[in-house]
Order: C-alpha cells, then structure tokens, then sequence
C-alpha cells in the first residue's frame, strides 16, 4: 500500500505542476501532507516536516549566501571576462547563443556547485534570450543537462556519496568513467547544437541593428527571412526562417558587440580596482570547499560578509545589494523548506523505503549477472524522484549486495549509479533548479515538461557509451 502511494503522490504532484494547476511551493506542501493523511500518519505529519526542514535547513542556508556572494561576485564584474568570451562567440546567433549556454554551465560547473553555475549561465544569457525572443526554456534545459554531467566529478556530490555508502575510492570510481560522462557532455554539446539550429529556424541570425531597432519601436516578433523591421534604417536579417536552406553567421562590427552584452558594462557596481581580491577570495571559497575545511554554509555565510564588506564598505550600498538578491534568496530559500515537507513525508511515512524494496524484489532473477546495467537504468527515475542522499545511502548498498551475489563487483554498480545525474539536476528536490528556472522566469513545469526527455536520453547516451567502453 505504501509502495503505490508513494508513487501516487509522486504522479500527482509532477501532474499538478506539469499542467500549471499548482504553484510549485503549494504542491511540495499540500499533496505530501493530503498523502500523509492517506497513509493513515496525519497525526505525525509535524514531526515529519520538523524533521525534513531540520535535514535540509544547511542546505538553505548554504543557498541563501551563495545567492548573495555570487550574485555580488556577478555584480562587482569578476565573471565579466568569460562571459564577454562566450558572447563575442554567440553573437546574434540563436545557435551559437545555445551552445555557448551549453559550454558556459559545463566550464561553470567545474566548481562542484549547482546553483552558482545557473546563476552565472543565467545571469551571462538571459538577456540574450531575452532580446532575441528565443525560447527560455530551452536556456534551462541546455544549463541542467550540461550540469548534470558535470555534476558527477568527484566533488560534485554523487561521486563522493557513491564512495562513502560502499567504502571505495572516489577516484576509482570517477575516473574510468570519463570517456562515458565526456560522450554524455559531448551530446548534450550535440543536442544544444540541434535546439540551436531550430531556434535559428525560427528566429533567423539577426544583426545588432535589427535587434535594438525592433525592441525600441514595437516589440515585434522576430520572423523570418525576407521580413523588413519597417524601420527604414539598415535592419537585416542574414538567417532563413524557413525551407531547408542553412544559414550564414552575422558578423558584428567590433564596436557593436556591447550591444548585446549579457551584463552591462558601465554598471556603477563594478569593482575593477578589487578584481584580484575578488578572484582570489573565489579560489580560496572553492578550494576550501573542495578540501572541507569547513562546513560548505559555513564558508559562503563568511565569504558573503567578507566580499560585502570589502566591495561595498558603505551600509546603504551593502543594503542595497542585499535588497538586489533578496528576491532570489526567498524564492529559493522558500521553495527548499516546501520541499523539506515533501521529502519528510515521503522518508518519515515510509514509503521510499517500500517503493525501492518493490523495484529491487521485481528485478528478475536473469538480470542478477547484469546489475551494474540494472542500476544504471533504475538510477535514473529513483535519482530523480528521491535525493541523492536517499538514493546513495539507502537504495544502492542493497543494489551494490545483489550484484555481488551474482559475481559483478561493487565499483561496476558504484559506477552505474552516476547514470541517471543528468536527470537528476531537473528533479523537484533538488533545491539548486528552483535558482535556475526562478532566475530565468520559467514555470518550473514548462522547464520539466522540456528537458525531463532530452535529460533522460542523456542518461542512456552515458549508460551506452559506458557498456561500449566495457566500463560498465
């Protein structure tokens, strides 16, 4: 009974959000706490949540802060050299702005952290989509993917948690499966290049003139070839909306390319003076998060008030900052702590625990030999609808003693069990993704709807190049 409630609440929610009947917040509320009552557990339904906050209270702050350090880190212009790099590479092109995202979220996402890499991709491509009119849609999905991949190095989470539930070495692990996880980033390269074309498609390459001439007049939508912006100046569109013809590259003048930077240039808050305080301040934040040194909250709670007081030494402008990110911060810190009921309910009632015992009594006797392939495949719905945390420390040692009972050793099933990340970074417990779709103003259903089947086809791109390459 639990195991089908359990996947019932699941299906209700992701149907509720998908089809925009429920806010996202109002759904990792209501629908866990009507199911608790179901279960027959209402009366317990306090201490569940007490509890799901109390788990994922570090969580939130660690957050919280980092919103507020990158964001200052964004503001004082210390990513502002790799984004000018990417975006004099994207230029007005629909395909060349969709794998820049691609490769600016996997070049991002080398410090471990999810949301840091969604609010730079973000905040660097936003308003290159914006002035575009592409579809933002196709911006998060490009950052999660791309990050979800990358989200398996050995100080992303997965990889760590992988070593520690079965007590091998991370690198054991991680390293023999990069030639999987380079061609899972390889296709989602591959993929944006495809949403990119379509994208330009329907877009056409525009040139800067275009661009800034149709956003002052009318707001006009963007169409294709052969349509004039009704200007009378030099507007033109060097792209094909349609018919099966390619497109040419629009070449920005040099003096043009501002026109179209991802962060203003002339911001008052920029900080060049305080360039190499800030970029080295950045190094010993991460290295000291790689290294745990301290408590990941715990460091960006003191790098938020350093970097603060350093760059903006004057209270009014530390408020103003504060008042900058303050949006982000609660609508973040808000849908973590919605999210903390959801997953008490669902580990305090029991039935997490009941529906991976169903998945792992149903594997048929004649997989036994295959398990590294059975936990790659299930890695990738149990990652997505339960934490890392759940699925690493209670569902794969049960999986990892199956397949030594058949002959196939741990570190096959400690390596299949990264499979299904590139899913995983678009799960609605994964707190980081409610940065990504809230910073871009994208309904987190419109989001799931997009990338929850190209994210999927990543995850068996990864689980076939692993079994080609005899990794797994």
């Amino acid at each position: 009974m639990l195991t089908i409630l359990g996947f019932a609440m699941i299906a209700t929610f992701l149907v509720l959000i998908m089809l925009k009947k429920m806010s996202p917040i109002a759904a990792l509320v209501l629908i866990p706490a009507l199911f608790c009552v179901f279960v027959g557990k209402g009366a317990k339904l306090g201490d569940y949540v007490i509890d799901g906050v109390t788990s994922l209270a570090p969580t939130a702050a660690m957050l919280m802060f980092a919103i507020v350090y990158f964001g200052v880190m964004i503001d004082v212009g210390l990513f502002d050299p790799i984004v000018r790099g990417i975006l004099k590479f994207c230029k007005a092109d629909p395909l060349r702005i969709v794998v820049g995202t691609a490769v600016l979220a996997a070049i991002v996402s080398l410090d471990g952290d999810g949301s840091t890499t969604f609010m730079i991709t973000v905040s660097a491509m936003y308003p290159l989509y914006k002035r575009l009119k592409m579809s933002l849609v196709v911006m998060t999905g490009v950052a999660a993917m791309a990050n979800g991949v990358m989200n398996t190095l050995p100080w992303g989470g997965p990889t760590a948690r992988a070593a520690t539930a079965l007590k091998l070495d991370a690198s054991d692990i991680f390293v023999p499966m990069i030639p999987a996880l380079a061609m899972g980033l390889l296709f989602v390269f591959a993929l944006a290049y495809v949403l990119g074309r379509r994208e330009r498609k329907r877009l056409g390459v525009l040139t800067l003139d275009e661009v800034l001439v149709e956003e002052k007049e009318t707001e006009t939508v963007l169409v294709g070839a052969g349509s004039g912006s009704g200007s009378g100046k030099d507007a033109k569109r060097t792209g094909r909306s349609g018919g099966s013809g390619g497109s040419t590259d629009a070449d920005l003048p040099e003096d043009e390319d501002d026109g179209l930077q991802g962060l203003d240039p002339n911001r008052p808050t920029l900080r060049p003076k305080l360039y190499w305080f800030n970029a080295l301040l950045t190094v010993a934040l991460l290295t000291a998060m790689i290294m745990e040194w301290l408590p990941i909250p715990v460091l960006f709670l003191l790098g938020a008030a350093l970097a603060l007081t350093v760059n903006f030494p004057h209270m009014p402008d530390q408020k103003a900052r504060l008042g900058a990110h303050a949006e982000n911060v609660l609508n973040v810190s808000g849908m973590v702590f919605a999210a903390a009921v959801f997953t008490g309910v669902l580990q305090g009632t029991g039935m997490v625990g009941s529906m991976a015992e169903w998945l792992v009594d149903n594997i048929p006797d004649g997989m036994g030999p295959h398990m590294a392939f059975v936990t790659g495949v299930l890695s990738i719905p149990l990652t997505y609808f339960m934490s890392n945390d759940g699925f690493y420390f209670g569902i794969l040692p049960v999986l990892a003693e199956a397949g030594q009972a058949h002959g196939v050793s741990s570190l096959e099933i400690a390596r299949a069990s990264l499979i299904g990340q590139p899913l995983h970074m678009s799960s609605p417990l994964v707190p980081a993704v409610y940065v990504l779709v809230g910073m871009a103003k994208v309904e987190f259903g419109d989001h799931t709807r997009f990338v929850v089947k190209w994210a999927a086809l990543t995850s068996l791109v990864v689980l076939g190049a692993g079994i080609l390459f005899g990794i797994i």
